[in-house]
């Protein structure tokens, strides 16, 4: 390691952490070029270190996003996509699909957005968190970005953990909750479209509130705001305290990171090990912002107890 942290190690890419706990960018591989088995566990370990790291003026088409996703796990194949996703890679999930979804219910994005989003927390959320076994990790690439506004950010869940004095490591090792599809939205007065389809397809599982990740072993505090509705075995007002302070603690300044994109960028992160949060600043500018992403099949999640997640409603391991 260099005195400005670059790491090197001989397989010709430097990773170059770009915040204290979290992120690193990674210089000198061309994803498009079939990267070697030697930068793909690079590349790995990264990932499991910084648990986000970023790359900067990729080349990558659809078949090559997937075919460098392949190098990490199994991509998954989602049941349902919108439209902007390319029907040739069922693999791929363009996000601009999201940008349908409030016209399908009755009200303009802006405003389904809001609903999702009615405190500061809310928005915050790792990939399919209600499903029993949520996806590994996440490779979202950028093809259209505003000029200006629609950053990311993302927490370490590891950290944020860590962070946490003894007592309250103890009290919430053996904790489970419950994540439920849409528990964020705010409803609208009177009859919500959205609320009935939400009803009509729950999903909703009970993961440890400290999860165990499976290759480093590292202890996470595994909160997030859309997803988690209740933490069993304690009251109404018990869980939304404890929820509260956990959500606050996952998502202090010093556990995240900030990632400005570019045409041709792309994150790849651990669903396992991260929260995050995407942008609310760049609906109302007009400008196009065209994302494509592959999400990597994951585990059932074990906690401190060796207890693993059980389904509840809508998801079965490995069932998209």
């Amino acid at each position: 390691m260099t005195t400005d942290g670059t790491i090197a190690d001989g397989t010709g890419i430097e990773v170059r952490p770009v915040a204290g706990h979290i992120g690193a960018e990674i210089i000198g591989v061309d994803l498009a070029g079939e990267p070697d088995d030697a930068v793909v566990a690079a590349i790995r370990a990264a990932v499991l270190r910084w648990k986000v790291v970023f790359f900067r003026g990729q080349r990558l088409d659809h078949a090559g996003h997937v075919a460098f996703a392949r190098r990490f796990g199994e991509p998954v194949v989602l049941r349902k996509r919108g439209s902007a996703s390319p029907a040739d890679f069922p693999e791929i999930e363009t996000t601009a699909d999201r940008l349908e979804l409030g016209g399908r219910f009755g009200m303009e994005h802006d405003e389904w957005l809001r609903r999702r989003r009615h405190t500061l927390l809310r928005g915050w959320h790792c990939d399919h968190g209600a499903r029993v076994d949520p996806p590994a990790a996440t490779i979202l690439r950028a093809e259209t970005v505003p000029p200006y506004g629609g950053d990311t950010t993302w927490s370490n869940l590891a950290a944020a953990y860590a962070g946490l004095s003894g007592p309250v490591k103890e009290f919430v090792d053996g904790l489970h909750a419950e994540h439920r599809l849409g528990v964020g939205y705010q409803p609208r007065p009177g009859d919500d479209a959205y609320v009935r389809h939400l009803l009509d397809h729950q999903v909703a599982s009970l993961h440890p509130l400290v999860r165990v990740h499976p290759e480093t072993g590292e202890r996470v505090l595994y909160v997030n705001g859309y997803y988690v509705e209740q933490i069993a075995g304690l009251s109404r007002a018990e869980s939304g305290a404890v929820l509260e302070m956990l959500l606050e603690q996952a998502v202090r300044p010093e556990y995240t990171v900030r990632f400005r994109w570019e045409p041709g960028s792309v994150a790849f992160w651990d669903n396992r090990a991260t929260i995050h949060l995407a942008p609310s600043d760049n609906a109302h500018l007009g400008f196009p912002r065209t994302m494509h992403r592959v999400m990597l099949a994951g585990d059932v999640p074990v906690g401190v107890d060796g207890r693993a997640s059980e389904a509840i409603v809508g998801t079965e391991p490995g069932r998209w």
